[in-house]
């Protein structure tokens, strides 16, 4: 692709960085954003700089926030007795869409995944466990994806903990095996929640 600007050139090539973005889309998102007024390419590209200077990842459950507690830990409405492990925000938003659960999460960032290099070590499940030392938490509802490496990750999580008084749970299997939460949808998701099962039923 032959380029009549470098400033043009670098541009295409940093959108083309981002996921599902191949050089011909992002020439032409480029080339909208040229045909924009300015002012408005300028909001965007200063949300974007705020996004990464200013987000916080919230001190109890490591969800994406603006504060250092995010409103649904902060919220006294919420049960606090009751944690859903899930693998990052776009689970959480998709659970909270049904409208169904009522407790808090615990953002794992990520699934054990050997082939990926990603260990336990790199997720937050420590501080999962520490929670469950605590006392404070009477039932984990495990909603990771119904993949081998969500399966994986439900498991060794439930070895850290079984030996503590806590009652496990898993999203009933109306998610399809294989399937990643985030595309499921709400009436589905909502009841995976409502009729979860004991983990340990499900292995």
């Amino acid at each position: 692709m032959n380029f009549s600007s470098k400033l043009l050139e670098s541009a295409v090539n940093e959108v083309s960085q981002l996921p599902g973005i191949g050089k011909r889309t992002a020439l032409r998102l480029v080339l909208h954003l040229l045909k924009q007024p300015k002012s408005q390419t300028h909001q965007l590209a200063g949300a974007l700089t705020n996004l990464v200077d200013d987000i916080k990842l919230c001190k109890k459950c490591h969800n994406i926030s603006d504060v250092e507690v995010c409103e649904i830990c902060a919220n006294p409405m919420r049960n606090s007795e009751i944690i859903c492990v899930v693998e990052d925000v776009r689970d959480v938003m998709a659970i909270e869409n049904t409208a169904q659960f009522k407790g808090l999460y615990h953002v794992l960032g990520g699934k054990i995944s050997p082939v990926e290099g990603i260990g336990p070590h790199n997720l937050t499940i420590e501080s999962l466990v520490e929670k469950v030392k605590k006392g404070d938490v009477k039932e984990l509802i495990f909603a990771l994806s119904s993949t081998i490496e969500g399966d994986t990750t439900n498991f060794y999580i439930y070895k850290q903990i079984e030996k503590f008084k806590i009652e496990t749970s898993t999203i009933a299997r109306g998610i399809a095996v294989g399937d990643e939460l985030e595309y499921a949808d709400e009436i589905t998701l909502g009841r995976s929640i409502v009729n979860r099962i004991p983990f340990d039923k499900s292995l």
